[in-house]
């Protein structure tokens, strides 16, 4: 059965969603072991959060690149994911979803969040036809995920490096196994009509 172009998948449970981030090991290292964000972390910065553990690959150069090296798993309630999502607008104007460029401008400026929908990602972090949500937290969305949102912080670098030795090694079937089970996040009807184009 085919995916669907736009869907969110996620690890989850009924009250959470999982989502990554990659950091350099001086704010990664003492997230994981606190369980929340160090004073270091910027709150006045746009943060991004991926659901899909392989695109969060695909853009750390799975830990290895410079400043990304820690890769952490973020367990956020669900509310606030939802949230998040409802308060968000298109990181672009679309023809067709938007009035006109400049109604999506004020939008946006207004918005606390942001949704990119990019290219999946496979083990070979090559693209697919299907979309993968990135979701940008500004303002009091990024108040609100490190002060309230937040339920655990997991650093999963290791397995990270481990998935990108089978890959490189040719076990795509060993990888497969360790890779963390994203379902469809269960939305109401209509929710994310306001961020498909």
């Amino acid at each position: 059965m085919a995916v669907p172009k736009y869907q969110i998948r996620a690890r989850q449970t009924p009250s959470t969603v999982t989502v990554y981030q990659a950091y350099a090991p001086q704010i990664g290292l003492p997230a994981a072991r606190d369980g929340r964000f160090p004073a270091l972390w910027r709150r006045d910065r746009m943060t991004w959060i991926k659901p899909s553990f392989l695109w969060m690959m695909y853009r750390c150069g799975w830990g290895l690149k410079e400043g990304q090296e820690t890769v952490l798993a973020i367990e956020i309630t669900r509310e606030g994911f939802e949230w998040a999502l409802e308060h968000a607008c298109l990181a672009h104007y679309e023809h067709g979803l938007h009035p006109d460029r400049a109604t999506w401008k004020r939008q946006l400026k207004r918005a606390p969040a942001r949704v990119q929908w990019d290219p999946e990602r496979d083990l070979h972090v090559r693209p697919l036809p299907h979309r993968s949500l990135q979701l940008g937290l500004t303002g009091e969305a990024a108040h609100r995920y490190v002060d309230e949102w937040v339920v655990a912080i997991t650093d999963v670098t290791a397995l990270a490096h481990d998935l990108h030795a089978r890959v490189r090694d040719g076990d795509a079937e060993g990888a497969r196994r360790l890779l963390p089970e994203e379902r469809p996040c269960p939305l109401p009807d209509g929710f994310l009509d306001h961020l498909r184009r």
